[in-house]
């Protein structure tokens, strides 16, 4: 049995508040002196960032549709205790608090906020939307109560709150519901995130200006909530009966210690930390390189991942590039492994928007108005560097581009009837389909093995090692 304090911060639906309610909360912990531990319910790379900045540690992901039910609670206590434990858990949110995946496959709520805080056995932190009601709120209250037994709704933090009288309103109403009122925060229009087509804009692109958000919401918070009482509440919550996740119980290591390249920087600030961990468990020596900083790969390199982010908005830069966009292609004509998902694809093509990139895949990517988004239980059409051929994963795709032909001569993976998606010339593996690779430990310990019997070839242009950096705190 593993005790660690611990809540869920939720919503009745998305654009409550939570995300800035969740944030705020983990810069103010933080500032107390207490080790904060961040977590995302669900598919969300954007929000895991900010809770990093705030955190000073990485922000964690718990999706029950990518990983598993089974993976749930282990991979919330990685986080919570490494690299060191922690004094309480963070755990924001997805959407409203019921709702979960639309997938055939699984039954409604799946995969959503109330079945992770089930998973859990953690206590729900409310965010509620207070402008433009105000008795109601304690019928809104009540119902997010009762309507799921197993959901034990711990507080309410009231968000976008008028005026003092508008406060005492909203206290009255909710004193009869039963629920208590933990904060109530202000509305302030400096207190937004910039964003765009794809959400909010990432902390890594935003530096400074993310740092100075963060720190903006802990001093609301700590103002706004009372911070011993969410304490309290996360101190409620009963020891879990499950151990860490170890990704060195998941994959057996390769000889060798490949070197394998993993692309960062603001154009790729998409991944799970998870991810990462499988592939230095598997026998990797994991480096990184910023394509729009880094004008070679590192020395030694036998591989490359190329995650998910925002190239389309660094297009230019990443043309301008041309060094580091040529020492890719020779890499992938040596036939080192590639794996790249979404916005690697986008790189790896011969052009985006018009703008010429690595040129390892024959395709021509540009942005779209339609945006695809959703859950996607996929099986890998042959063997490639990344999984065999009929290797069943789930994954999600998240995206507003488009690619000329959308799919190579055999493809990646299919999750249709219509046909299949990505591309697998060579040692290439390249999809829309975004994975957590904890759901499906094999694929790291396949591309590792890969990139070892690949070797490390002499050629590759020297460049400074830099190795990933951790989280700063504001």
């Amino acid at each position: 049995m593993t005790a660690v304090p611990r809540l869920v911060v939720a919503a009745p639906s998305s654009n409550a508040g939570k995300t800035s309610v969740a944030t705020g909360l983990i810069a103010a912990l933080t500032a107390r002196g207490l080790a904060v531990s961040p977590h995302k319910v669900g598919p969300d790379y954007i929000d895991p960032g900010y809770h990093g900045l705030a955190a000073g540690r990485p922000g964690r992901n718990l999706d029950p549709w990518l990983v598993g039910e089974d993976r749930i609670a282990p991979l919330f206590l990685r986080g919570a205790l490494h690299p060191r434990p922690a004094d309480v858990a963070v755990v924001e949110g997805v959407m409203g608090l019921f709702d979960g995946a639309t997938h055939p496959s699984v039954e409604p709520g799946f995969a959503s906020t109330a079945h992770v805080a089930g998973l859990l056995r953690a206590p729900v932190l409310l965010v509620v939307d207070g402008s433009s009601q105000a008795r109601s709120v304690a019928a809104l209250v009540h119902g997010f109560a009762t309507f799921d037994p197993g959901v034990r709704l711990g507080g309410v933090v009231l968000n976008r709150v008028g005026s003092d009288r508008h406060e005492a309103i909203l206290r009255d109403a909710l004193a009869a519901a039963g629920v208590p009122v933990l904060g109530a925060v202000r509305r302030m229009e400096r207190l937004r995130t910039p964003s765009r087509h794809l959400g909010l804009i990432p902390a890594a692109e935003r530096s400074d200006a993310a740092v100075a958000t963060v720190r903006l919401l802990g001093d609301v918070v700590q103002h706004a909530v009372d911070l011993d009482a969410v304490l309290a509440l996360a101190r409620s919550a009963p020891p879990l009966d499950a151990a860490p996740w170890d990704p060195a119980d998941e994959v057996t290591p390769a000889p060798g210690r490949p070197r394998i390249a993993v692309a960062g920087g603001p154009a790729f600030t998409f991944g799970y930390a998870e991810n990462t961990e499988l592939l230095e468990a598997a026998g990797a020596e994991v480096v990184a390189v910023d394509p729009l900083r880094d004008e070679a790969l590192p020395p030694g390199t036998a591989g490359l991942v190329v995650g998910g982010g925002f190239p389309e908005v660094h297009a230019a830069e990443l043309s301008a590039n041309g060094t580091l966009r040529a020492g890719i292609a020779a890499l992938a004509a040596r036939g080192a492994p590639i794996a790249a998902e979404c916005a690697g694809l986008l790189y790896l093509a011969r052009e985006l928007d018009g703008r010429p990139m690595c040129g390892v895949l024959d395709v021509v990517t540009a942005m779209s108005p339609r945006l695809t988004l959703g859950y996607r239980e996929a099986v890998a059409v042959g063997d490639s560097v990344l999984a065999p051929a009929g290797a069943r994963v789930r994954g999600h795709e998240f995206h507003r581009t488009r690619a000329d032909p959308p799919v190579g001569r055999d493809g990646a993976w299919r999750w249709s009837p219509t046909g299949a998606e990505g591309f697998t010339p060579g040692s290439v593996h390249a999809s829309y389909l975004h994975l957590n690779w904890a759901g499906s430990p094999r694929l790291a310990e396949r591309f590792v093995a890969a990139c070892a019997t690949a070797g490390r070839p002499e050629d590759v242009r020297a460049a400074p090692l830099r190795v990933p950096e951790p989280a700063e705190r504001p």
